[in-house]
């Protein structure tokens, strides 16, 4: 591992731990040139993934593209970015757990609706509004009363 700080080659790991529920190990590293640690994180290399837009087009999965989409509904709300951040990797672990080469951004949709709900009910409004393309007052309102009637 390339030292970030110097960029020499030689580093060693110092500390590995389990992070991020088992997912992943954090390493806790020095250099061997200039004595600086750092930190890294080693995930499981998965299948590449393909997502299938509302329009039928097709793109690699990009996670940073719901984790934008989460903190925009989640905006000015008293959640933190940890509860995001699994938020996040429960969703990920969702769609991955599937085995599929090709998943729709509709499930996708769907599984960040169900994580919102559960997590806060604005964020889960605001999400909803923006996937489910809410065209008018009265959609927005329908799907209010189901919020409350539950």
């Amino acid at each position: 591992m390339k030292c970030p700080f110097c960029g020499h080659e030689n580093t060693r790991v110092i500390d590995s731990r389990p992070a991020e529920e088992n997912n992943s190990i954090r390493r806790r590293r020095v250099c061997d040139e200039c004595d600086k640690r750092f930190t890294t994180y080693e995930k499981v290399e998965t299948i590449p993934l393909i997502i299938i837009k509302k329009d039928n087009n097709r793109e690699t999965y990009d996670r940073s593209k719901i984790e934008a989409g989460v903190l925009r509904a989640c905006h000015k709300r008293p959640i933190s970015a940890g509860q995001i951040e699994r938020l996040v990797d429960d969703v990920e672990t969702e769609v991955f757990k599937r085995e599929e080469k090709e998943i729709s951004s509709e499930t996708i949709g769907e599984y960040v609706m169900e994580k919102l709900k559960g997590l806060d009910m604005v964020a889960y409004v605001r999400f909803a509004s923006v996937y489910r393309e809410f065209k008018d007052v009265n959609t927005f309102m329908d799907e209010l009363k189901k919020v409350l009637d539950k």
